[in-house]
């Protein structure tokens, strides 16, 4: 679709113009060399791989309490492991609701959905895609057990708003700050405010160890439980291995943990830069007439594990797809959209095909939650106008301003008039 205005216009690379990005992209950044390489010799002269009292992984949470000061620290096998712990830890159950957001991982709904909770999805707000505290409120009913906030792509949620509405209902907040690393707010790390705060350690995140995660807290109600929840129900401080609830097991090994270890001592660089160029495009992107730019509180510090702008498709003569094929041809890295749908569209939700077909709590009538009837209008719009691209510590302040410049010498040319 090409433009239609006869406003002059430069022409696009797309049409075989000049790009605006000529020269190579940024390097990949090299995720794991040689300090990680010494902590896995280290760990391979050990007699024991096991995470219980294991050397590798009491520095992977004394290094990890550095940057999180939180009282209880249970390392396990993933992200997705750390919020079922944490779900299970806050003692929810059959036919409890747990409000959460639409735009996320898989990984956020699994461990409620096996604890045969009930995953309530709220709106979000439009631009920072993150749980709208507005809508949360109109979500809660007299089985509303706990909110879980997504720090979607680094960006910090309305804590303060989440954590007040928690507390004046009763509520757990669990913060998935899976994508969040090195995010803060008002000067408080991600992780801090909520009761029980999850991580990853995926390979994708900003730091990783292949496969891994964090559970923590210090509320007295809730950390104790974190270690028997991802260990079987097996109390290792005792040594007693009577369980008294039902727990899967989600253990970290020490190869895990040796890489993990390391990578948390470069976490506040990698998240540092990434904050830096984060804000830098957003400031580029400001003024661009229909394009929105992945917003981010002034107080707060997002850590950028993606950025996604949106577009005002009413203001350009061209679809997001045509829009996002020029960015690329101008040398910038750029994806229509993040995930397909809401996750509350995906086949599992639209079936209710949770377990071999069937939906227990529901089947039990505890509850009436039918996904085929949910609907949040600012989730599905920004789904259907957003544009992500990536932000890493490998890039410098000339290819931000590229990035920019792509984004406005396109927008300019699909300009209606």
């Amino acid at each position: 679709m090409k433009n239609t205005n006869s406003r002059a216009a430069e022409a696009l690379a797309i049409d075989g113009g000049t790009p605006v990005l000529a020269g190579p992209p940024p390097p990949a950044p090299v995720r794991w060399d040689g300090p990680e390489i010494e902590q896995l010799a280290k760990m391979i002269a050990q007699p024991s791989l096991f995470y219980w009292k294991g050397p590798q992984t009491a520095l992977l949470v004394a290094n990890f309490q550095k940057h999180y000061p939180l009282k209880y620290v249970m390392p396990c096998s993933s992200g997705t492991a750390a919020i079922h712990i944490a779900v299970a830890a806050a003692g929810i159950g059959p036919g409890d609701e747990v409000i959460t957001s639409g735009i996320t991982d898989m990984g956020t709904l699994i461990g409620i959905l096996y604890q045969q909770a009930v995953p309530v999805f709220a709106d979000l707000e439009p631009h920072r895609y993150n749980l709208d505290p507005v809508d949360v409120r109109r979500k809660i009913t007299p089985r509303t057990r706990a909110i879980l906030a997504v720090h979607l792509a680094g960006n910090p949620c309305d804590l303060e708003q989440l954590k007040k509405i928690a507390d004046e209902h009763g509520l757990i907040l669990i913060e998935d700050c899976a994508q969040s690393w090195g995010a803060m707010q008002r000067g408080r790390p991600i992780g801090t405010v909520g009761h029980i705060a999850c991580y990853s350690l995926n390979d994708y995140k900003h730091i990783g160890c292949g496969d891994g995660g964090i559970v923590a807290s210090s509320d007295e109600r809730f950390g104790p439980l974190l270690q028997k929840f991802g260990d079987k129900a097996y109390d290792r401080v005792s040594g007693a291995r009577m369980p008294d609830f039902l727990a899967p097991n989600y253990r970290i090994s020490e190869p895990q943990s040796a890489v993990a270890a390391v990578q948390m001592t470069r976490m506040w660089e990698i998240t540092g830069r990434r904050a830096v160029l984060g804000r830098r495009l957003t400031e580029r992107l400001r003024d661009i007439p229909g394009v929105h730019p992945h917003h981010a509180d002034e107080a707060d510090r997002c850590s950028y594990w993606f950025y996604l702008f949106r577009l005002d498709l009413e203001k350009f003569a061209c679809d997001r797809n045509t829009f996002v094929e020029a960015v690329k041809a101008e040398g910038m890295h750029a994806v229509a959209g993040y995930i397909a749908t809401p996750v509350y569209k995906y086949p599992v939700f639209q079936n209710h095909n949770f377990f071999a077909g069937r939906w227990p709590v529901r089947d039990l009538g505890l509850t009436s939650m039918d996904y085929t009837q949910v609907s949040c209008p600012v989730t599905e719009q920004i789904i259907a106008t957003c544009v992500k691209t990536p932000i890493s510590e490998t890039m410098d302040e000339a290819w931000i301003d590229g990035v920019a410049g792509a984004i406005r010498k396109v927008a300019a040319f699909y300009a209606k008039g």
